[in-house]
């Protein structure tokens, strides 16, 4: 939904239009404030696919996610419904599709007379130098299933990149440059005395609060969404809990020492362009998060763990050499990137733009 959140703000500030956002609805979180903010246009949510954590709410259980998500087979035959009535209202040039299975059948079973795009991190998959994570054949081809269903008659694939890649042969498939807010750009880094973290899901919390009783003297921000706790929370001296919470979130990687963070896209992106060394820690289940870490690792994003060891981390910091600027300017590509793709489509020099994000799971 950042990702959302930038590509609005670049498509309406070159003069394009973007009437309506539509986003996959989760029982597991709410809308965060900050999207509505930042998104002025009319948004509403419609039910989709989600994963489904163990009891502890730390690793995906695929097999619960299948079943469950079967199971809700009747609400997302309104979800497509809901879809359809907006793009018959709204009668979009392009519908572009931020990784969301359901977009990606209506467009294969509804087949709207808007060109279908889709974007994100994961259809870089169609690159010869993507890096799958070995040794599990099974959450692999589920991985390529599931991004295959997310862009079923697409015409663009716009594969963002944590670093420039030599261009390939494939017809749909153009390599761009990660979606950061313009807010990232606003800021200046500086160096502080803080490991910054952010954890997606809550059965973290426990680790890094025993991790501060360990270590005292190393200081901790945590960024977390639990519902039923307060917008800040400090357990201990030198660990601080906040709700999510977007300008204090940046304001805090300007500022940090460096990020831990399970290994997702939009953060890692934001901590490489504020010169920050990242540890990563996939989601354990989540194939995809294991491959955004291999990525990382070659792109020069910092470390991959299997647990948020901050004593490591610490350790590696300390002797961190200063990162160089190559991200910076394969990402101030992006505007340059995203006009000439519009420009290839040949049908006009100002378009009308409905945007489908996934669901927050």
């Amino acid at each position: 939904m950042t990702q959302a959140i930038s590509l609005f703000q670049l498509l309406t500030a070159s003069g394009h239009e973007v009437p309506h956002v539509l986003i996959g609805k989760s029982n597991r979180r709410c809308l965060p404030d900050f999207i509505k903010r930042n998104l002025h246009t009319s948004i509403s949510q419609f039910e989709s696919p989600n994963f489904h954590t163990d009891k502890n709410e730390k690793s995906i259980n695929i097999f619960k996610t299948i079943f469950c998500n079967l199971l809700k087979a009747g609400s997302f035959y309104k979800s497509f419904r809901a879809i359809d009535e907006v793009v018959k209202k709204h009668q979009p040039d392009i519908i572009l599709n931020f990784y969301d299975n359901l977009a990606g059948l209506y467009n294969f079973f509804y087949q709207p007379s808007s060109s279908f795009w889709v974007i994100g991190h994961q259809y870089l998959i169609y690159h010869p130098e993507f890096p799958f994570a070995p040794n599990n054949s099974l959450q692999k081809l589920l991985f390529k299933i599931n991004t295959w269903i997310t862009a079923l008659g697409a015409e663009k694939l716009l594969a963002l990149s944590f670093r420039e890649l030599p261009n390939y042969t494939h017809k749909k498939l153009k390599i761009i440059p990660p979606l950061l807010r313009p807010q990232v750009k606003q800021m200046t880094p500086k160096h502080g005395e803080f490991i910054l973290t952010y954890i997606v899901n809550s059965g973290y919390s426990d680790e890094i609060i025993a991790f501060g009783i360990k270590h005292p003297n190393v200081k901790i921000e945590v960024f977390w969404d639990k519902k039923d706790a307060p917008e800040s929370y400090r357990p201990l001296p030198n660990i601080t809990f906040h709700q999510i919470n977007d300008q204090l979130f940046l304001q805090k990687m300007a500022s940090c020492r460096g990020l831990v963070c399970t290994a997702g896209f939009e953060s890692v992106c934001e901590a490489m362009y504020f010169g920050k060394w990242v540890m990563m820690i996939p989601v354990q289940g989540q194939y995809e998060q294991a491959c955004n870490a291999l990525d990382g690792l070659i792109s020069n994003a910092g470390l991959s763990h299997t647990s948020f060891d901050f004593e490591s981390f610490d350790q590696f910091l300390q002797n961190a050499p200063r990162k160089d600027d190559s991200f910076q300017k394969w990402q101030d590509k992006l505007p340059a990137k995203i006009s000439q793709i519009i420009l290839e489509s040949r049908k006009g020099n100002s378009y009308n733009f409905l945007l489908n994000t996934e669901a927050y799971s």
